[in-house]
């Protein structure tokens, strides 16, 4: 009896072990999203494209970002060239498929390029656009005060049948933040990248409607 009693002790206790090891209190991290801000360009009449919209098939590939960028974490450079990340806040999925989601809603938005797609139809489609990221941070100065962020990208359009490279782009942008506070930031984040991808988005228009 006192054997049993003594086992049942032991297992309450080491289950009490158990949960106290496992049980995070820590709160999660805060997600930020990315979104397109400009508007949809106005359909004609007969409800058609937008005018001045290019009827392509253009397939997003996934972007290419340099290490240290690629995560979901948000990155900040200070005076040092130091890079480090924000605490407790993340991007709303790895920074390239979240940069690929804001550059195909950007297309169908502002680009006035029709039937954009990730690059899972890029055989499908008639053109290509390859982005490299090469800056996605908020920096920092040594006079202090809210940062700067930082977005530069480097783009390729290409055509799918031959692989030939049309045209390349390469906006660089930079949006002061209005304040230190993360929402400051972020916003600061969505302006510099949606201005990039909006450059991107005018070079890709305009070369298609020459070639």
């Amino acid at each position: 009896m006192k054997r049993t009693m003594l086992l049942a002790l032991l297992g309450v206790t080491l289950a009490a072990c158990a949960g106290s090891l496992f049980k995070n209190k820590a709160a999660p991290p805060t997600m930020y999203m990315l979104s397109a801000t400009r508007k949809m360009p106005a359909a004609d009449a007969g409800g058609g494209q937008a005018p001045g919209n290019v009827a392509a098939d253009v397939a997003v590939l996934r972007p290419r970002v340099r290490a240290g960028l690629d995560t979901d974490r948000i990155a900040a450079l200070y005076p040092d060239r130091r890079m480090d990340y924000f605490a407790d806040v993340r991007w709303s999925g790895p920074l390239d498929e979240v940069l690929q989601d804001l550059a195909v809603q950007e297309f169908h938005v502002d680009l006035k390029v029709s039937n954009v797609s990730a690059d899972a139809s890029v055989f499908a489609s008639a053109y290509w656009l390859e982005i490299e990221v090469m800056a996605f941070q908020a920096e920092y100065t040594a006079a202090g005060g809210p940062p700067t962020v930082h977005v530069h990208f480097q783009a390729r359009l290409g055509n799918s049948g031959d692989r030939h490279v049309l045209a390349r782009f390469e906006p660089d942008v930079r949006e002061a933040a209005a304040d230190n506070r993360m929402s400051a930031i972020v916003d600061a984040y969505n302006r510099a990248a949606d201005q990039a991808l909006s450059d991107i988005a005018a070079g890709v228009a305009a070369t298609l409607k020459v070639n």
